[in-house]
């Protein structure tokens, strides 16, 4: 399978799955990490009205942010380490042809707009990702897209892989595969990955990425 990045995005799922499995992947992090400060991805579903957002930060400078809306996604990253992170004058081009509905995710402060690397757009009803037409710098990963969006390849292993690494702990697999489907989430399962998990504060993560769960 392809790696996920501006130079193959056949991998990176529809504006629907992409949601739905960043509400995954921030249900899965509200999990393992307590503090929210230290997640890797989050999720808000009442980010505006009629929007929702999700994100994915490092702690060490790297980030991407997805917004939703009726018309589609607008998903912009930066690697603070890739070729395009040294060229800053080049972000306002990364910018060009993102359309007027997703607009808002250029100039939203939030998404720290001046620090950008890469930005793709879609809209929901869309065949296919869209980004700026330009010339990317020579190198394996030159605006570090690979990099950030490696996960999102919609593969339960692939999370257990991350999580092992990342937060240096192993995950039931049909754990993670249930959370990716989208089944309610219940005690049971939150402590089958945590055994420390704070079931009362998982209810208010799951209420806030509108991830179904249970007592």
């Amino acid at each position: 399978m392809a790696t996920i990045s501006t130079q193959d995005l056949s991998q990176l799922p529809g504006v629907a799955k992409l949601e739905a499995l960043l509400q995954s992947l921030a249900m899965l992090e509200a999990i393992l990490c307590p503090e929210w400060e230290y997640r890797y991805y989050s999720f808000n579903a009442k980010w505006g009205k009629g929007e929702r957002m999700g994100s994915m930060r490092n702690g060490s400078g790297d980030e991407f942010f997805a917004l939703f809306n009726k018309y589609g996604c607008f998903l912009k990253g930066y690697e603070h380490e890739c070729q395009f992170a040294k060229r800053p004058e080049l972000g306002s081009q990364l910018y060009e042809g993102v359309p007027q509905p997703l607009k808002g995710g250029v100039t939203e402060p939030a998404f720290s707009p001046e620090n950008v690397t890469f930005c793709l757009w879609r809209a929901a009803d869309g065949s296919h990702w869209e980004h700026a037409d330009f010339k990317l710098p020579k190198g394996k990963d030159p605006d570090g897209s690979a990099y950030l969006l490696s996960h999102l390849d919609g593969n339960p292993e692939t999370y257990c892989q991350f999580a092992e690494e990342y937060y240096e702990v192993e995950v039931d697999p049909e754990i993670v595969a249930a959370i990716y489907e989208h089944q309610p989430l219940t005690k049971p399962m939150a402590t089958g990955l945590n055994a420390d998990a704070d079931w009362k504060d998982i209810k208010a993560d799951a209420k806030r990425s509108l991830t179904r769960c249970r007592a």
